[in-house]
């Protein structure tokens, strides 16, 4: 009786998502079922930390489409959350779906056992889009699983044991990736963990190459030095000119693997399919993710030299992870679809151009609300706004929500805002976006008396 009752409920959930439309009864369950069900089943926190439930109704996403998302009865945004970076190439990307649904039509996942095409294809691919050598590929489902492979693959092909990460930084929340992270109110609940990690100063070669030379000198050996080329959650933190080179030529000196963690500011969205490109630095392993899906389908996963697929993973391809879905073929075609797409349509050149007028808006009303806006920084269309405090970022987030846009802060609060649209957003639409942070901006300042 038990699995009768549960399976009528999910008739009715099927169809819901079967349906064209939903009638208003259908929208107002589904809006007070969702409401209890996240603060039952899923977690009562999550609730009070999204601006969509902080007001009196809830507003419960459907629906989608290039830069916007729609909730269920019609309420529109203009989406510069951006899915933390998912949607470079916008909501359900026509190109990218119907290659996907194409792939649905005759095989979803892979039998573990044969060659799945799609995923050597894709390697080619990912290949061709990569600077350098970079060359050997392996794709995972999240990027902090991506995270972990990549430092796995550090210690397996140089020996060592140590890692240096930076302060602030981000790559994830698994037990490995959330060891390399710089910020306590992640690392704090789950100390200790990996202990061999030091963090040095982001942006600063100088710390990195003597914490290298002091493990060294004292017998330890440093598998790996992992940095974000642009650190997101940090707050859009763009290193000084020259950073990622130096740090390439301290891992040489010192035979310490260089990571560059592109899961979020890779393909395409700071102007350049990956940011080392920019700099003209080839890591010895890239991490990417978030877009690499298209938006449609989740994938990430790792790009290394040669070099550095030993014989140990020759010998036992197995040994450095197998995820179940790895490499998967309905994610592997939205990922080809993807890089096809960016490709196609100059993806990095309209985030390089659409960024430079957005954050020139953004500028301006810094220069109008002094007293409000901090500092606007950021490249391409991974940008970010810092206000005086945490509080009048939570109202200007807040006020652009009200008016129709997504946002998000940084590190778990709204001092630092982010603006992450699609690059098929429009002039317009971003003319639209300043606009709406204008009014609330003004409500901000006089809100605070600022």
């Amino acid at each position: 009786m038990k699995y009768q009752n549960v399976a009528e409920e999910l008739n009715e959930v099927i169809g819901y998502i079967k349906s064209d439309s939903l009638t208003d009864d259908q929208k107002e369950k589904m809006t007070a079922q969702t409401v209890e069900y996240f603060d039952q089943y899923v977690s009562p926190g999550w609730l009070k930390y999204r601006k969509s439930v902080s007001t009196n109704s809830a507003v419960i996403e459907w629906t989608d489409h290039d830069s916007m998302c729609e909730g269920l009865y019609g309420e529109e945004f203009i989406d510069c959350l951006g899915g933390f970076g998912i949607y470079t190439c916008g909501h359900r990307n026509p190109e990218i779906l119907d290659t996907v649904k194409a792939q649905l039509d005759h095989q979803a996942l892979h039998s573990q056992e044969l060659l799945d095409p799609l995923r050597g294809y894709l390697a080619k691919a990912v290949a061709g889009i990569t600077p350098g050598s970079l060359e050997k590929c392996f794709f995972t489902n999240g990027g902090a699983e991506a995270v972990e492979m990549a430092l796995k693959l550090a210690r397996i092909a140089t020996g060592g044991r140590w890692y240096i990460s930076t302060v602030g930084a981000f790559h994830g929340k698994s037990m490995g990736a959330i060891s390399m992270g710089g910020k306590n109110t992640y690392r704090v609940p789950y100390l200790p963990m990996i202990q061999q990690v030091q963090h040095v100063e982001y942006g600063n070669a100088e710390d990195a190459e003597k914490a290298i030379r002091n493990l060294t000198a004292v017998g330890e050996k440093v598998a790996a030095m992992i940095v974000e080329p642009i650190q997101g959650e940090a707050g859009v933190l763009v290193p000084p000119a020259g950073y990622l080179k130096r740090l390439r030529e301290i891992c040489d000196q010192y035979g310490v693997a260089l990571i560059f963690d592109e899961i979020q500011c890779g393909m395409g969205r700071t102007g350049t399919f990956f940011r080392c490109e920019a700099e003209d630095v080839v890591p010895d392993i890239l991490t990417f993710g978030k877009a690499f899906g298209g938006g449609i389908m989740p994938i990430t996963g790792i790009i290394c030299t040669p070099e550095m697929w030993v014989d140990e993973l020759v010998e036992n391809p197995w040994l450095l992870g197998s995820p179940t879905f790895g490499g998967n073929p309905v994610c592997c075609a939205a990922a080809l679809a993807t890089i096809k797409y960016m490709i196609d349509h100059d993806v990095p050149g309209q985030c390089a151009a659409k960024g430079e007028i957005l954050k020139a808006g953004l500028e301006k009303l810094a220069e109008k609300y002094p007293t409000v806006i901090d500092d606007v920084r950021g490249l391409g269309l991974m940008l970010a706004v810092e206000f005086v405090t945490s509080d009048v970022g939570y109202c200007v987030a807040k006020g652009m929500f009200a008016r129709g846009v997504l946002t998000a802060g940084t590190l778990v609060n709204a001092k630092c805002i982010r603006f992450e649209p699609a690059a098929v957003i429009t002039e317009e639409e971003i003319a639209q976006v300043l606009e709406r942070l204008d009014g609330a901006l003004a409500d901000a300042k006089k809100e605070f008396s600022l």
